[in-house]
């Protein structure tokens, strides 16, 4: 049995706590969160006990962390777990600071505990799929990937006026995706160029940030990314991407709530895509959980390192200052 400490009771604590909960051979034990209601309930749903996080850590039956907090905490939350000896998952950024994430990763290091980083997209069915097939060579060699992702509708301006802006809040996923599918062989991003509009909300450039971006990545190979983002699709949350190859090419489509066509005299017509991530990744949020408790048991690697954590903060660090220069930058 393994217990463990739950950092935040918001929604993505919510995700987590319920599948912790599932797990055989799992104890949710603590849930932390400032907001203590908040905290209370989501603790009483599962069996749990509300802590303080002095006393979460100070607690040495507590095996693992899960970090599910503001984006604020996440660095001090994984330096205090790692010097308490708790092995931890962290859902993303590991900072919004380079140098801070390289500090994290250097001191999970030092402590020697595990360290996962939540980028949940790599556990969707349909996205680890494409990777499986690219693995098993089945469309050659890739050579260009294109990803969209758009949500249905911007988070508020409190939210973005400290979410590190659109780079480090929501492409990070996109930038994740790029090196996990298109940088094999050790390949990794050479050059980068961002640009980028606020088309669907004033509210959003008056807080210092952009809601429409347009990302091209060119790696050390010559493989070639594109990223299409946008804060508003009317139709719903809209994930794809495509990944086209020395001998063929893959697309990974939206999910719906059904696969239904209906056509008749007034047209055809299908479901629109699922309405966010909640729904969407509702399956990657599970499995990637899973596949951290056993890679604890197995002592396999993790899909997801705090290393790929810093590299995609990399990217949007550089995303952000090709916006601002208006030019493309070299990462390499």
């Amino acid at each position: 049995m393994k217990n463990v400490a739950l950092f935040g009771a918001g929604r993505i604590g919510r995700i987590h706590a319920g599948n912790l909960a599932a797990l055989p051979g799992i104890q949710l034990k603590y849930v932390c969160d400032p907001a203590t209601a908040a905290a209370a309930d989501l603790a009483g749903q599962h069996g749990a006990q509300v802590s303080s996080v002095d006393a979460a850590f100070a607690d040495p039956s507590i095996d693992v962390v899960a970090i599910a907090s503001s984006t604020d905490t996440h660095s001090d939350l994984i330096t205090r777990a790692a010097h308490a000896g708790k092995h931890i998952f962290c859902e993303k950024p590991v900072d919004l600071s380079v140098a801070r994430a390289q500090a994290c990763a250097d001191t999970v290091k030092a402590a020697g505990v595990a360290c996962m980083i939540g980028f949940q997209r790599r556990f969707d069915p349909t996205f680890n799929e494409a990777r499986s097939r690219l693995d098993r060579g089945e469309i050659g060699t890739p050579e260009m990937l294109v990803v969209t992702s758009r949500d249905p509708g911007a988070p508020p301006a409190e939210y973005l006026k400290a979410s590190g802006g659109i780079f480090r809040d929501m492409l990070i996923h996109d930038f994740d995706i790029f090196r996990w599918i298109l940088c094999v062989d050790g390949d990794e991003a050479d050059t980068l160029h961002a640009t980028g509009s606020c088309l669907t909300d004033p509210a959003i450039a008056a807080v210092g940030d952009i809601d429409c971006t347009a990302v091209t990545i060119r790696t050390k190979a010559g493989r070639l990314a594109q990223i299409n983002t946008s804060r508003r699709a009317a139709y719903g949350y809209d994930q794809r991407f495509e990944v086209l190859g020395s001998t063929g090419m893959l697309q990974c489509g939206n999910h719906r709530p059904s696969e239904v066509v209906q056509s008749d005299a007034k047209g055809v017509r299908a479901d629109t895509p699922e309405n966010f991530f909640l729904q969407r990744y509702r399956d990657a949020y599970r499995l990637e959980i899973t596949h951290f408790f056993e890679c604890l048991q197995s002592g396999a690697p993790f899909r997801t390192s705090i290393a790929d954590g810093v590299a995609a903060q990399k990217l949007a660090d550089a995303a952000a200052q090709s916006l601002a220069l208006g030019q493309v930058v070299k990462l390499s």
